[in-house]
């Protein structure tokens, strides 16, 4: 089993294991019975009412359940399919051959499937390259922390290209799929990705102060932590780095789902959907599926924060003006069908998008733990340079872009800001680009697990046997190997600070209560 998917494996078992949320079809955070059975078999619903703003639902910090997103996904992910095919949002520029910053790099994938087809700079519609963007987009010299190649300002969650370097793409003609990338360099970028978690010295302030947010998360691993010897709890959490966590594992969540949809088949060299691939990697592990929705929803809550700016953006291709002024030139075609996608997106968003951003960020080690946040996250953006796949490199990239735009939507714009006509350029267009594309790669995840739902449908019980067995020995090899491969991630911790590292030996000590329950029951 590769170590990432051990260390996968600690995060899941650490923060997800001590409680239950509300009724809904993923209610149980880790489903150690029959977990595939209820992925697979469950009745996706159709024409559920929206989200209410009176009560919170059981995707964390949201007022959604899981059935109100899965009920308007597949018109959400028919409008996005479309509007990501656009001239606007398909053309993506890139810098994918900045250096690893982390380590020295040497295992670039050689297979063909790693490779990608550039776009010449002369298809690219004037207005949308780097010389023409460069004059407008980039903010002053004194608001950016440069670095070679690109740059990051102190709102920023992720390290933005300084449009100097860098290709450009045609992001319809690369799909996200399976590649063969894999081994010591896929492992190793997403090890590393995962020790972004140890959050230093805010840590310790953490664990001793209640939270002012008012939603209450049962399941976090502070609440373990704060229990006394009595075995009774605080109360208190820490519902950012909860949220931090959910983010980067429905990430990975979604990028799996992706692989396992167009996998690539050893005996006929075709690309189509693995069953056991998605079994094993997702549907065993429940709460990898509920990461997925977790993002859908902040992303559509960011996207219906923002949804008068990008309704007000200039989508077309001609003329170099301002991007939200369309007094000089009539609305083309594209524009036409741009804009009427992207208001069925903004509609779907503003009822679904019931992220709760109000209740993060609050007390007094509020912007102790936002900077940390930041930091990071802008670490895990530059990780991305070290992905030895051209394909997985890119869609790494746009997918954090489209993240940390999210997140600064959502937590370093207020209402002033947010006004288009006062911020015409509040965004880089890659930034845009970056954050259609990735719901798109969410919403294509949810519809994915459609796909195989249909394929269980058509499984024989032997096979469905085998398809469960598979999945669980993998599962077992997982817990066997838990405790030892947690040492690397200790001594990580341990080279940043020792409240991380306190953190983990108490999580260590408690595993040993989860895993006889898992092998037996498993």
């Amino acid at each position: 089993m590769p170590r990432i998917d051990i260390l996968w494996a600690y995060l899941v078992l650490a923060f997800c294991v001590f409680g239950v949320q509300a009724s809904s079809f993923l209610s149980d955070t880790l489903i150690r019975k029959d977990q595939v059975q209820n992925v697979l078999e469950h009745q996706p619903v159709r024409g559920q009412p929206f989200c209410q703003d009176t009560t919170t639902g059981p995707i964390e910090t949201t007022m959604c359940h899981y059935e109100t997103v899965e009920s308007v996904n597949e018109e959400l992910y028919s409008n996005l399919k479309e509007l990501v095919q656009t001239p606007f949002f398909k053309y993506f520029q890139v810098d994918l051959y900045r250096e690893c910053p982390f380590w020295h790099e040497n295992g670039f994938c050689m297979n063909r499937e790693c490779g990608i087809t550039t776009v010449d700079e002369s298809e690219i519609p004037e207005k949308w390259r780097a010389a023409s963007l460069s004059s407008i987009e980039l903010p002053p010299l004194d608001e950016r922390i440069q670095l070679p190649g690109c740059y990051y300002r102190d709102s920023d969650y992720c390290f933005l290209d300084d449009m100097t370097e860098g290709d450009y793409v045609d992001l319809t003609q690369v799909p996200e799929r399976y590649t063969g990338y894999s081994g010591p360099s896929a492992h190793r970028v997403w090890r590393s990705i995962y020790e972004e978690n140890c959050f230093g010295l805010s840590e310790l302030n953490l664990m001793t102060g209640r939270s002012s947010a008012p939603v209450s998360l049962p399941d976090t691993l502070t609440d373990v932590l704060r229990e006394d010897l009595n075995g009774e709890d605080d109360g208190g959490e820490c519902l950012e780095k909860r949220v931090y966590y959910k983010i980067i594992s429905g990430m990975h969540a979604s990028i799996s789902t992706h692989i396992c949809l167009e996998y690539l088949n050893q005996t006929t060299g075709e690309m189509g959907p693995n069953l056991q691939c998605f079994v094993t990697r997702v549907a065993s592990h429940p709460e990898r599926l509920q990461y997925i929705y977790f993002n859908t929803v902040l992303l559509l809550r960011a996207v219906a924060r923002i949804g008068p700016y990008l309704s007000a953006y200039d989508y077309c291709s001609t003329e170099t003006i301002s991007p939200l002024d369309h007094k000089h030139s009539p609305r083309s075609e594209d524009e036409i069908r741009t804009l009427n996608k992207l208001s069925n997106v903004l509609t779907i968003a503003e009822h679904v998008g019931k992220f709760d951003e109000r209740v993060l960020f609050r007390g007094e080690n509020a912007n102790i733990l936002k900077q940390e946040f930041k930091e990071h996250f802008r670490n895990v953006s530059r990780i991305m340079d070290c992905v030895g796949c051209d394909k997985c490199r890119l869609w790494g990239k746009v997918q954090t872009t489209g993240l940390a735009t999210a997140l600064k939507i959502l937590f370093e714009m207020d209402e002033n800001a947010l006004d288009p006509h006062k911020n015409t350029n509040l965004l880089q267009r890659s930034e845009v680009v970056a954050l259609i594309n990735t719901l798109h790669r969410f919403s294509e995840s949810l519809q994915a697990v459609e796909r195989f739902r249909e394929m269980w449908k058509e499984t024989d019980d032997q096979d469905s046997q085998q398809l469960i067995h598979e999945a669980e020995k993998a599962v077992v090899g997982n817990v066997n190997r838990l405790q030892s491969h947690i040492y690397g991630l200790v001594a990580s911790c341990k080279r940043r600070t020792l409240s991380c590292l306190s953190l983990l030996l108490e999580v260590w000590g408690r595993l040993g209560e989860v895993i006889s329950p898992l092998r037996t029951e498993l």
